[in-house]
């Protein structure tokens, strides 16, 4: 059977769900007033119900106002011992570091009255030094008008420092070895067809003797139609040994060497 309450288009309970909501608020706000009790029944309240309500709004609004101006009337009230413990020590500091201002300021007086003016009491220093430099000066001036610039003994003497420093640059330059300029050289050593032997022709190649001319690791590799060339390498010495001069003498067996090609040149 279904509730006959779920048919009524009038709130029955609300005046206690304001009274409950007007309560909430004013913990929220902190006050410690009693709940308000709800309003007796009035010829003004069953006409309407408004009444009350706004009566009930208008002590709350006044319990939320009276609990903000608390704070501003006991400002300390609402912080925390800590952070109270913390602005006293922060003022202390403040006041010292003040006092130890003030007397460092105090001695630096006391100090430049003592010292007084420096340039006052530098005078007489400065003016015995400057009496030292002009002695000093005619001095060096007698010592430099006993020596005679443009006399037939200093240009000899120049000269023989002259030589004797260049003879000795020479003799420098001369025990400092000289760099010896190599370079890095593959030959690719082509036969004439497949029946050449590649054997026979590396040990021809290496048969050439030269100063400044090492020859280094070869291999055979594959041409074209089962025929390989000889692809040898070497170090040469650029001012003894020419790589023109050697593909030439290479191309001399020409019983067994087609043509000699440079496929890498580097140098060292």
């Amino acid at each position: 059977m279904a509730n006959p309450l779920m048919y009524e288009n009038v709130w029955l309970q609300q005046q206690h769900f304001e009274q409950a909501e007007a309560n909430y608020y004013r913990q929220l706000a902190g006050t410690s007033a009693a709940p308000l009790k709800p309003a007796a029944a009035s010829p003004q309240t069953t006409e309407g119900g408004g009444s009350s309500l706004k009566n009930e709004i208008a002590q709350t609004r006044q319990q939320i106002q009276n609990a903000l101006k608390r704070p501003a009337q006991n400002p300390s009230s609402g912080i925390s011992p800590q952070i109270l413990k913390r602005l006293e020590e922060l003022e202390q500091e403040n006041k010292d570091l003040r006092k130890a201002t003030a007397d460092i300021i105090c001695r630096i007086k006391k100090l430049e009255e003592r010292v007084g003016d420096p340039v006052k009491t530098g005078a007489g220093d400065s003016s015995g030094a400057a009496e030292e430099k002009v002695d000093d000066k005619k001095d060096d001036d007698e010592e430099d008008d006993d020596v005679d610039m443009f006399g037939d003994d200093d240009d000899e003497e120049v000269e023989a420092l002259r030589k004797k420093r260049l003879e000795e640059y020479a003799a420098k330059k001369a025990k400092k070895p000289a760099v010896i300029a190599k370079s890095s050289v593959i030959l690719d050593v082509k036969p004439w067809d497949d029946e050449t032997d590649m054997q026979e022709m590396e040990k021809l190649v290496r048969t050439i003797k030269k100063d400044g001319l090492v020859w280094g690791a070869s291999k055979l590799v594959d041409l074209a139609y089962g025929i390989k060339k000889l692809q040898i390498m070497c170090v040469v010495e650029d001012e003894k040994v020419s790589v023109e001069d050697l593909r030439e003498d290479i191309e001399k067996f020409e019983d067994l060497v087609q043509s000699v090609d440079v496929a890498a040149f580097n140098k060292i």
